[in-house]
Protein backbone atom coordinates (compact mmCIF):
# COMPACT_ATOMS: atom_id res chain seq x y z
CA UNK A 1 0.00 0.00 0.00
CA UNK A 2 2.64 2.10 -0.90
CA UNK A 3 1.54 5.56 -2.60
CA UNK A 4 3.37 5.89 -5.84
CA UNK A 5 3.42 8.21 -8.64
CA UNK A 6 1.96 6.74 -11.72
CA UNK A 7 3.50 7.84 -15.05
CA UNK A 8 2.12 5.12 -17.39
CA UNK A 9 -1.36 2.77 -16.78
CA UNK A 10 -1.08 -0.40 -18.57
CA UNK A 11 -3.45 -3.28 -18.32
CA UNK A 12 -3.10 -6.29 -16.16
CA UNK A 13 -3.88 -9.78 -17.36
CA UNK A 14 -6.06 -11.60 -14.95
CA UNK A 15 -5.83 -15.07 -14.30
CA UNK A 16 -9.02 -16.85 -16.62
CA UNK A 17 -10.54 -18.44 -14.18
CA UNK A 18 -11.45 -14.63 -12.24
CA UNK A 19 -13.49 -13.62 -15.30
CA UNK A 20 -16.20 -15.88 -14.69
CA UNK A 21 -16.68 -14.17 -11.37
CA UNK A 22 -20.00 -11.85 -12.19
CA UNK A 23 -20.06 -8.26 -12.36
CA UNK A 24 -22.34 -7.15 -9.45
CA UNK A 25 -24.90 -4.08 -8.30
CA UNK A 26 -25.06 -3.64 -4.73
CA UNK A 27 -29.16 -3.19 -5.59
CA UNK A 28 -29.83 -6.79 -6.49
CA UNK A 29 -29.54 -9.78 -3.64
CA UNK A 30 -26.13 -11.24 -3.38
CA UNK A 31 -25.41 -14.92 -2.92
CA UNK A 32 -24.92 -16.39 0.57
CA UNK A 33 -21.19 -15.33 1.68
CA UNK A 34 -19.75 -18.60 2.90
CA UNK A 35 -18.77 -20.21 5.86
CA UNK A 36 -15.52 -18.78 7.38
CA UNK A 37 -12.53 -20.72 6.46
CA UNK A 38 -11.30 -22.54 9.61
CA UNK A 39 -7.91 -21.54 10.41
CA UNK A 40 -5.35 -24.03 11.95
CA UNK A 41 -3.74 -21.81 14.36
CA UNK A 42 -6.99 -20.99 16.91
CA UNK A 43 -9.93 -22.35 18.59
CA UNK A 44 -12.07 -20.84 20.29
CA UNK A 45 -12.44 -20.92 24.51
CA UNK A 46 -8.90 -21.82 25.17
CA UNK A 47 -7.98 -22.31 28.63
CA UNK A 48 -6.82 -19.26 30.90
CA UNK A 49 -3.40 -20.97 31.72
CA UNK A 50 -0.34 -20.24 29.62
CA UNK A 51 -0.10 -22.68 26.88
CA UNK A 52 2.56 -24.85 25.51
CA UNK A 53 3.72 -23.53 21.93
CA UNK A 54 3.55 -25.76 18.95
CA UNK A 55 6.62 -27.26 17.00
CA UNK A 56 8.31 -25.06 14.52
CA UNK A 57 7.14 -26.15 11.00
CA UNK A 58 10.17 -24.50 8.57
CA UNK A 59 8.52 -25.60 5.40
CA UNK A 60 5.61 -23.45 3.86
CA UNK A 61 6.30 -20.56 5.73
CA UNK A 62 6.49 -17.35 4.21
CA UNK A 63 9.64 -15.77 3.45
CA UNK A 64 9.77 -12.13 5.19
CA UNK A 65 13.12 -10.91 4.51
CA UNK A 66 13.29 -7.89 3.22
CA UNK A 67 15.26 -8.89 0.07
CA UNK A 68 12.05 -11.02 -0.45
CA UNK A 69 10.03 -8.77 -2.91
CA UNK A 70 7.54 -11.51 -4.23
CA UNK A 71 4.33 -10.88 -4.30
CA UNK A 72 1.53 -13.67 -5.43
CA UNK A 73 -1.41 -11.28 -6.06
CA UNK A 74 -3.04 -12.99 -8.64
CA UNK A 75 -3.17 -16.18 -6.90
CA UNK A 76 -4.85 -14.13 -3.49
CA UNK A 77 -7.37 -12.26 -6.26
CA UNK A 78 -8.27 -15.94 -7.00
CA UNK A 79 -8.44 -17.11 -3.50
CA UNK A 80 -10.54 -14.33 -2.59
CA UNK A 81 -13.08 -15.10 -5.52
CA UNK A 82 -13.69 -18.10 -4.43
CA UNK A 83 -15.32 -16.90 -0.91
CA UNK A 84 -17.47 -14.22 -2.97
CA UNK A 85 -15.29 -11.36 -3.43
CA UNK A 86 -16.49 -9.61 -6.73
CA UNK A 87 -15.73 -6.61 -8.40
CA UNK A 88 -17.32 -4.46 -10.28
CA UNK A 89 -16.78 -4.35 -14.14
CA UNK A 90 -12.75 -3.27 -15.68
CA UNK A 91 -11.73 -2.95 -11.74
CA UNK A 92 -8.10 -5.08 -11.80
CA UNK A 93 -4.82 -5.37 -9.81
CA UNK A 94 -2.16 -3.18 -11.28
CA UNK A 95 1.83 -2.29 -10.79
CA UNK A 96 5.20 -1.27 -12.74
CA UNK A 97 7.32 -2.72 -10.79
CA UNK A 98 5.90 -6.00 -9.02
CA UNK A 99 6.25 -4.71 -6.15
CA UNK A 100 4.13 -2.15 -5.59
CA UNK A 101 0.65 -2.95 -6.18
CA UNK A 102 -2.78 -1.28 -6.38
CA UNK A 103 -6.29 -0.89 -8.02
CA UNK A 104 -7.43 0.93 -10.99
CA UNK A 105 -10.93 0.67 -13.52
CA UNK A 106 -10.23 0.17 -17.36
CA UNK A 107 -13.86 1.30 -17.16
CA UNK A 108 -16.37 3.94 -16.01
CA UNK A 109 -17.75 3.71 -12.97
CA UNK A 110 -20.67 6.11 -11.67
CA UNK A 111 -21.36 8.00 -8.39
CA UNK A 112 -22.62 5.75 -5.33
CA UNK A 113 -21.57 2.47 -7.43
CA UNK A 114 -20.25 -0.16 -5.14
CA UNK A 115 -16.94 -0.48 -6.89
CA UNK A 116 -15.67 -3.86 -5.05
CA UNK A 117 -17.09 -6.42 -2.33
CA UNK A 118 -15.57 -8.33 0.52
CA UNK A 119 -17.67 -10.92 2.19
CA UNK A 120 -17.28 -11.28 6.17
CA UNK A 121 -15.78 -15.07 5.87
CA UNK A 122 -12.41 -13.51 4.88
CA UNK A 123 -12.16 -10.15 6.54
CA UNK A 124 -9.97 -10.25 9.47
CA UNK A 125 -11.76 -8.05 12.37
CA UNK A 126 -10.33 -7.88 15.90
CA UNK A 127 -13.30 -8.24 17.74
CA UNK A 128 -14.06 -12.00 15.96
CA UNK A 129 -10.09 -12.43 16.29
CA UNK A 130 -11.03 -11.76 20.59
CA UNK A 131 -13.45 -14.36 20.34
CA UNK A 132 -11.31 -16.73 18.43
CA UNK A 133 -8.57 -16.50 21.25
CA UNK A 134 -10.76 -16.49 23.85
CA UNK A 135 -8.29 -16.05 27.30
CA UNK A 136 -5.17 -16.53 26.00
CA UNK A 137 -5.72 -13.45 24.05
CA UNK A 138 -7.14 -11.67 27.30
CA UNK A 139 -4.07 -12.10 29.38
CA UNK A 140 -1.84 -11.07 27.17
CA UNK A 141 -3.92 -7.46 26.31
CA UNK A 142 -3.62 -7.73 30.11
CA UNK A 143 0.07 -8.10 29.88
CA UNK A 144 0.28 -5.28 27.26
CA UNK A 145 -2.20 -2.55 29.05
CA UNK A 146 -0.24 -3.15 32.05
CA UNK A 147 3.45 -2.03 30.06
CA UNK A 148 1.85 1.79 29.36
CA UNK A 149 -0.82 3.87 30.03
CA UNK A 150 -3.25 4.71 26.73
CA UNK A 151 -1.67 1.01 24.70
CA UNK A 152 -6.02 0.27 25.32
CA UNK A 153 -6.85 2.29 22.55
CA UNK A 154 -4.22 0.19 20.65
CA UNK A 155 -5.68 -3.54 21.66
CA UNK A 156 -7.65 -3.97 18.28
CA UNK A 157 -4.50 -3.72 15.97
CA UNK A 158 -2.72 -5.96 18.86
CA UNK A 159 -5.24 -8.55 18.05
CA UNK A 160 -4.87 -8.40 14.23
CA UNK A 161 -1.38 -8.65 14.51
CA UNK A 162 -1.63 -11.64 16.77
CA UNK A 163 -3.95 -13.38 13.88
CA UNK A 164 -1.69 -12.55 11.60
CA UNK A 165 1.16 -14.07 13.30
CA UNK A 166 -0.75 -17.53 14.15
CA UNK A 167 -1.92 -17.60 10.13
CA UNK A 168 1.76 -17.14 9.54
CA UNK A 169 2.97 -19.30 11.80
CA UNK A 170 0.37 -22.13 10.42
CA UNK A 171 2.17 -21.93 6.62
CA UNK A 172 0.70 -23.52 3.76
CA UNK A 173 -1.69 -24.79 5.82
CA UNK A 174 -3.50 -21.42 6.98
CA UNK A 175 -6.65 -20.96 4.65
CA UNK A 176 -5.13 -17.14 4.49
CA UNK A 177 -1.90 -18.19 3.40
CA UNK A 178 -2.87 -16.80 -0.40
CA UNK A 179 -3.34 -13.39 1.37
CA UNK A 180 -0.48 -13.46 3.45
CA UNK A 181 1.66 -14.57 0.39
CA UNK A 182 0.89 -11.38 -1.42
CA UNK A 183 1.43 -8.61 1.08
CA UNK A 184 4.23 -6.73 1.27
CA UNK A 185 8.02 -7.59 3.05
CA UNK A 186 9.62 -4.06 3.29
CA UNK A 187 8.18 -0.73 5.05
CA UNK A 188 10.13 2.58 5.09
CA UNK A 189 7.86 3.92 7.91
CA UNK A 190 8.80 4.49 11.37
CA UNK A 191 8.59 1.13 12.92
CA UNK A 192 11.18 0.33 10.07
CA UNK A 193 13.79 2.85 10.97
CA UNK A 194 16.81 2.10 12.41
CA UNK A 195 18.60 4.46 14.46
CA UNK A 196 20.73 5.79 12.08
CA UNK A 197 17.54 6.80 10.18
CA UNK A 198 15.91 8.46 13.40
CA UNK A 199 19.37 10.73 12.93
CA UNK A 200 18.30 11.86 9.61
CA UNK A 201 14.63 12.93 11.17
CA UNK A 202 13.37 16.68 12.40
CA UNK A 203 12.08 16.64 15.71
CA UNK A 204 8.63 15.81 14.78
CA UNK A 205 8.79 13.54 12.23
CA UNK A 206 11.52 11.64 14.59
CA UNK A 207 8.81 12.10 17.29
CA UNK A 208 5.70 10.50 15.92
CA UNK A 209 8.20 8.05 14.28
CA UNK A 210 9.43 6.73 17.45
CA UNK A 211 5.64 6.82 18.66
CA UNK A 212 5.35 3.80 16.25
CA UNK A 213 8.28 1.98 16.86
CA UNK A 214 7.30 2.18 20.68
CA UNK A 215 4.24 0.57 20.48
CA UNK A 216 5.40 -2.41 18.27
CA UNK A 217 8.10 -2.77 21.14
CA UNK A 218 5.43 -3.10 23.28
CA UNK A 219 3.58 -5.30 21.47
CA UNK A 220 6.45 -7.67 21.01
CA UNK A 221 7.01 -7.57 24.33
CA UNK A 222 3.30 -8.86 25.30
CA UNK A 223 3.47 -11.24 22.44
CA UNK A 224 6.78 -13.07 24.18
CA UNK A 225 4.62 -13.68 27.78
CA UNK A 226 4.25 -16.72 26.65
CA UNK A 227 0.69 -16.48 26.34
CA UNK A 228 -0.39 -16.54 22.42
CA UNK A 229 -0.36 -20.16 21.22
CA UNK A 230 2.84 -19.32 18.78
CA UNK A 231 5.88 -20.99 18.45
CA UNK A 232 8.85 -19.95 19.90
CA UNK A 233 10.48 -19.82 16.54
CA UNK A 234 7.90 -17.18 15.62
CA UNK A 235 7.53 -15.29 18.66
CA UNK A 236 11.69 -14.82 19.10
CA UNK A 237 11.94 -13.58 15.45
CA UNK A 238 12.26 -9.80 15.47
CA UNK A 239 11.35 -9.59 11.60
CA UNK A 240 8.40 -11.49 11.18
CA UNK A 241 7.13 -10.23 14.23
CA UNK A 242 7.82 -6.79 13.02
CA UNK A 243 6.38 -7.62 9.59
CA UNK A 244 3.28 -8.66 11.08
CA UNK A 245 2.81 -5.54 13.13
CA UNK A 246 3.67 -3.64 10.20
CA UNK A 247 1.11 -5.57 7.69
CA UNK A 248 -1.18 -4.66 10.70
CA UNK A 249 -0.48 -1.13 11.09
CA UNK A 250 -0.70 -0.35 7.42
CA UNK A 251 -3.57 -2.22 6.13
CA UNK A 252 -6.71 -1.66 8.88
CA UNK A 253 -9.50 0.24 8.46
CA UNK A 254 -10.91 1.53 11.29
CA UNK A 255 -15.11 1.33 12.24
CA UNK A 256 -16.53 2.70 15.18
CA UNK A 257 -20.42 1.39 15.03
CA UNK A 258 -21.99 -0.49 16.04
CA UNK A 259 -18.70 -0.80 18.29
CA UNK A 260 -14.82 0.07 17.70
CA UNK A 261 -12.46 -2.41 15.79
CA UNK A 262 -10.73 -3.04 13.32
CA UNK A 263 -10.70 -4.79 10.06
CA UNK A 264 -8.51 -5.89 6.99
CA UNK A 265 -10.68 -6.60 3.95
CA UNK A 266 -8.13 -8.56 1.57
CA UNK A 267 -8.34 -6.98 -2.01
CA UNK A 268 -9.51 -3.66 -0.30
CA UNK A 269 -6.46 -3.47 1.30
CA UNK A 270 -5.29 -3.08 -2.17
CA UNK A 271 -6.07 0.55 -2.16
CA UNK A 272 -3.57 3.73 -1.59
CA UNK A 273 -3.76 6.94 -0.46
CA UNK A 274 -5.02 9.73 -2.52
CA UNK A 275 -5.22 13.20 -0.60
CA UNK A 276 -8.41 13.66 -2.80
CA UNK A 277 -9.92 10.17 -3.06
CA UNK A 278 -12.40 8.57 -5.59
CA UNK A 279 -13.83 5.73 -2.91
CA UNK A 280 -14.30 5.13 0.58
CA UNK A 281 -14.21 1.91 2.30
CA UNK A 282 -17.54 1.05 4.54
CA UNK A 283 -18.42 -2.16 6.73
CA UNK A 284 -22.33 -3.29 7.27
CA UNK A 285 -23.22 -4.98 10.82
CA UNK A 286 -22.28 -8.34 9.51
CA UNK A 287 -18.56 -6.97 8.46
CA UNK A 288 -18.78 -7.03 5.02
CA UNK A 289 -16.93 -4.86 3.09
CA UNK A 290 -18.07 -2.29 0.33
CA UNK A 291 -15.98 -0.15 -1.58
CA UNK A 292 -17.73 2.52 -2.79
CA UNK A 293 -17.44 5.25 -5.64
CA UNK A 294 -17.37 8.85 -4.19
CA UNK A 295 -17.80 10.67 -7.87
CA UNK A 296 -17.71 9.19 -11.62
CA UNK A 297 -14.59 7.85 -12.12
CA UNK A 298 -13.08 7.52 -15.39
CA UNK A 299 -11.12 4.77 -17.22
CA UNK A 300 -7.31 4.38 -16.67
CA UNK A 301 -7.83 5.83 -12.78
CA UNK A 302 -6.64 4.89 -9.71
CA UNK A 303 -8.49 3.40 -7.16
CA UNK A 304 -8.06 5.64 -4.03
CA UNK A 305 -8.94 6.25 -0.65
CA UNK A 306 -7.94 8.98 2.08
CA UNK A 307 -5.58 6.80 4.39
CA UNK A 308 -5.32 10.39 7.02
CA UNK A 309 -5.56 14.02 7.65
CA UNK A 310 -3.67 15.13 4.06
CA UNK A 311 -3.03 18.32 5.32
CA UNK A 312 -0.31 16.94 8.11
CA UNK A 313 1.91 14.45 5.56
CA UNK A 314 4.20 13.93 8.65
CA UNK A 315 2.20 11.04 10.23
CA UNK A 316 1.10 8.95 7.08
CA UNK A 317 4.96 9.61 6.60
CA UNK A 318 6.03 7.65 10.21
CA UNK A 319 2.99 5.02 9.49
CA UNK A 320 3.04 4.08 6.57
CA UNK A 321 6.35 5.11 5.05
CA UNK A 322 5.42 7.26 2.37
CA UNK A 323 4.85 10.95 1.42
CA UNK A 324 1.80 11.54 -1.00
CA UNK A 325 2.43 13.22 -4.32
CA UNK A 326 -0.87 15.81 -3.84
CA UNK A 327 0.64 17.22 -0.49
CA UNK A 328 -0.93 21.05 -0.35
CA UNK A 329 0.01 21.95 3.27
CA UNK A 330 2.44 20.63 6.13
CA UNK A 331 2.19 21.37 10.05
CA UNK A 332 4.57 24.53 10.88
CA UNK A 333 6.52 21.52 13.38
CA UNK A 334 6.14 23.93 16.33
CA UNK A 335 6.13 21.51 18.93
CA UNK A 336 8.09 23.68 21.27
CA UNK A 337 5.09 25.22 21.67
CA UNK A 338 3.23 21.95 22.72
CA UNK A 339 1.87 22.99 25.39
CA UNK A 340 0.43 26.75 24.03
CA UNK A 341 -1.24 24.54 21.17
CA UNK A 342 -3.23 22.66 23.71
CA UNK A 343 -3.86 25.57 26.16
CA UNK A 344 -5.72 27.10 23.37
CA UNK A 345 -7.43 23.97 22.16
CA UNK A 346 -5.72 24.30 18.74
CA UNK A 347 -5.12 21.19 16.59
CA UNK A 348 -2.07 20.50 14.49
CA UNK A 349 -4.42 21.01 11.25
CA UNK A 350 -4.63 24.58 12.46
CA UNK A 351 -1.23 25.04 12.71
CA UNK A 352 -0.31 24.96 8.68
CA UNK A 353 2.14 26.19 6.10
CA UNK A 354 0.96 26.02 2.23
CA UNK A 355 3.43 24.33 0.57
CA UNK A 356 3.16 26.40 -2.96
CA UNK A 357 3.15 29.57 -1.44
CA UNK A 358 4.57 29.64 2.16
CA UNK A 359 1.64 31.01 3.22
CA UNK A 360 0.86 30.92 6.82
CA UNK A 361 -2.46 29.70 8.94
CA UNK A 362 -3.50 32.59 11.33
CA UNK A 363 -3.51 30.02 14.44
CA UNK A 364 0.53 30.34 13.76
CA UNK A 365 0.65 33.55 14.49
CA UNK A 366 -1.43 33.02 17.80
CA UNK A 367 0.76 30.90 19.43
CA UNK A 368 3.59 32.25 19.18
CA UNK A 369 2.43 35.74 19.85
CA UNK A 370 0.57 33.72 22.98
CA UNK A 371 4.18 32.02 24.15
CA UNK A 372 5.88 35.74 24.11
CA UNK A 373 2.76 36.90 26.07
CA UNK A 374 3.26 34.58 28.80
CA UNK A 375 6.84 35.15 28.75
CA UNK A 376 7.44 38.65 28.89
CA UNK A 377 3.28 39.60 30.18
CA UNK A 378 1.11 37.30 31.92
CA UNK A 379 -1.78 39.62 32.35
CA UNK A 380 -1.92 40.40 28.34
CA UNK A 381 -1.71 36.79 28.11
CA UNK A 382 -4.62 35.71 29.92
CA UNK A 383 -6.36 38.53 28.11
CA UNK A 384 -5.55 37.43 24.83
CA UNK A 385 -5.95 33.15 25.64
CA UNK A 386 -9.57 34.39 26.72
CA UNK A 387 -10.00 36.18 22.91
CA UNK A 388 -8.67 33.24 21.26
CA UNK A 389 -11.10 30.76 23.50
CA UNK A 390 -14.13 33.66 22.66
CA UNK A 391 -13.21 33.89 19.05
CA UNK A 392 -12.84 37.65 19.84
CA UNK A 393 -11.06 38.30 16.12
CA UNK A 394 -11.23 41.90 17.26
CA UNK A 395 -9.18 42.17 20.36
CA UNK A 396 -6.89 39.19 18.81
CA UNK A 397 -5.91 41.44 16.12
CA UNK A 398 -5.35 44.65 18.60
CA UNK A 399 -2.80 42.05 20.40
CA UNK A 400 -1.21 40.99 17.02
CA UNK A 401 -0.71 44.21 16.04
CA UNK A 402 0.77 45.97 19.03
CA UNK A 403 3.46 42.59 19.17
CA UNK A 404 3.50 41.92 15.07
CA UNK A 405 7.86 43.19 15.17
CA UNK A 406 8.18 40.62 18.13
CA UNK A 407 5.75 38.11 16.72
CA UNK A 408 7.57 37.67 13.37
CA UNK A 409 10.98 37.79 15.02
CA UNK A 410 10.02 34.44 16.83
CA UNK A 411 8.44 33.50 13.43
CA UNK A 412 11.80 33.84 11.72
CA UNK A 413 13.95 31.96 14.23
CA UNK A 414 11.98 29.42 14.25
CA UNK A 415 11.59 28.52 9.99
CA UNK A 416 15.03 29.60 9.93
CA UNK A 417 16.50 27.08 12.57
CA UNK A 418 14.32 24.30 11.29
CA UNK A 419 15.80 25.16 7.71
CA UNK A 420 18.84 25.01 9.10
CA UNK A 421 18.67 21.73 10.65
CA UNK A 422 17.26 20.40 7.38
CA UNK A 423 20.22 20.59 5.82
CA UNK A 424 22.33 19.00 8.16
CA UNK A 425 20.26 16.24 8.49
CA UNK A 426 20.37 15.91 4.79
CA UNK A 427 23.99 16.07 4.55
CA UNK A 428 23.88 13.22 7.10
CA UNK A 429 21.65 11.12 5.43
CA UNK A 430 23.34 11.79 2.61
CA UNK A 431 26.27 10.06 3.33
CA UNK A 432 24.56 6.92 4.06
CA UNK A 433 24.68 3.55 1.60
CA UNK A 434 21.21 2.90 0.07
CA UNK A 435 22.62 -0.94 0.03
CA UNK A 436 22.38 -0.88 3.92
CA UNK A 437 20.22 2.38 4.31
CA UNK A 438 17.01 1.54 2.10
CA UNK A 439 15.05 4.14 3.49
CA UNK A 440 17.07 6.81 3.19
CA UNK A 441 14.79 8.59 -0.10
CA UNK A 442 11.67 8.22 1.28
CA UNK A 443 13.22 10.34 4.41
CA UNK A 444 15.19 12.83 2.22
CA UNK A 445 12.03 12.97 0.29
CA UNK A 446 10.24 13.88 3.54
CA UNK A 447 13.22 16.94 4.48
CA UNK A 448 12.93 18.11 1.47
CA UNK A 449 9.31 18.85 1.17
CA UNK A 450 10.01 20.56 4.85
CA UNK A 451 13.18 22.55 3.25
CA UNK A 452 11.21 23.77 0.36
CA UNK A 453 7.96 24.47 2.12
CA UNK A 454 9.36 26.35 4.66
CA UNK A 455 12.32 28.14 2.57
CA UNK A 456 8.69 29.66 0.43
CA UNK A 457 7.27 30.65 4.21
CA UNK A 458 10.94 32.45 4.77
CA UNK A 459 10.62 34.46 1.67
CA UNK A 460 7.40 35.47 3.14
CA UNK A 461 9.22 36.50 6.49
CA UNK A 462 11.11 38.54 4.93
CA UNK A 463 9.55 40.56 2.97
CA UNK A 464 7.28 41.37 6.42
CA UNK A 465 9.80 43.38 7.55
Amino acid sequence: MVHLSICSVTGGVLLASLSSVAAFSPGLPRRAAPARPGSASFSAGRPSSRLPVSSYQSTGLIDVSQSNNQRDVYTMEQWAAQYGMQKAPGVELYSDDDADWQLLTQAPIAAGSTVLFVPSSIVLGSNNIAMEMGNALTQAEAALVAMEQGLAERLPLFRLMIKILAEWDAGADSPYFPWLNSLPKQFYNGVSMTDACFECLPPYASIVSMNERNAYSRFLNAVRQGFVPLSQNTINDDRVVKWAYNVALTRFHEVWEPTRQKFIAPMADMLNHSAEPNCEIVFDAEGNCYVQALYDIQPGSLLTVSYGDPTNPTPLFAKYGFLTSDCKTIFCKAIHLDSQIKELGYEYQDLLFQYETGEIAPKVWDIFLYELLQTNDPNSADQFYQACKNNDEGTKQQYHDHYFQYTLEALKNHVYTILGDVDQLNMKAQSYDLATHPRVPVILAHNNLVRDTFSRTAVLLDQMG
